[in-house]
């Protein structure tokens, strides 16, 4: 089995972090990132604004569902959800619904279980890691992210771009 897990390089520049994507694939990927962390959430906002995604932005798991329109009733919402965002990124420890649990109800539902889903930690505990990654998690990213490792992130999302 392979596993990706990024936890990026603490040092030196990034060099062509600033390379616009957009122009080179035609396309603007619409990411949703989940942290129950203002610091963190905005940080990996600005980075894939930076790296040129759309980024909408919920604070918690329950919130994510209700956007991805998997809240109360699959069934009500889901016209034109999977076209709506291309990736989700979500911290795994946060309160009411862990990054865990946001990955398990996305992989369960029929239109979405094709979005990449990203889970990020601060705690690098290999058996957490290899759980999101059997359930279906794309990557492991190790917290804080940088810039390198959402460049990485979008060449890895191009792979898997309709």
């Amino acid at each position: 089995m392979f596993y990706q897990i990024m936890d990026g390089d603490y040092g030196g520049s990034c060099g062509g972090c600033s390379e616009d994507m957009t122009v080179e694939f035609g396309y603007e990927p619409h990411v949703l990132a989940v942290d129950d962390n203002l610091i963190d959430r905005t940080l990996v906002e600005k980075l894939l604004k930076n790296s040129s995604c759309k980024v909408t932005t919920a604070e918690n798991g329950l919130r994510a569902l209700e956007f991805l329109g998997l809240g109360s009733d699959e069934r009500n919402s889901l016209e034109g959800t999977v076209s709506k965002v291309n990736l989700v990124i979500t911290d795994y420890c946060m309160p009411g619904m862990t990054g865990y649990e946001l990955l398990k109800k996305i992989k369960e539902s029929s239109v979405l279980k094709e979005v990449p889903v990203v889970i990020m930690s601060s705690e690098n505990i290999p058996t957490r890691i290899n759980q999101c990654l059997e359930e279906g998690a794309q990557m492991f990213m190790l917290k804080p992210l940088k810039q390198s490792d959402v460049k990485q992130l979008k060449r890895h999302l191009m792979k898997y771009r309709s």
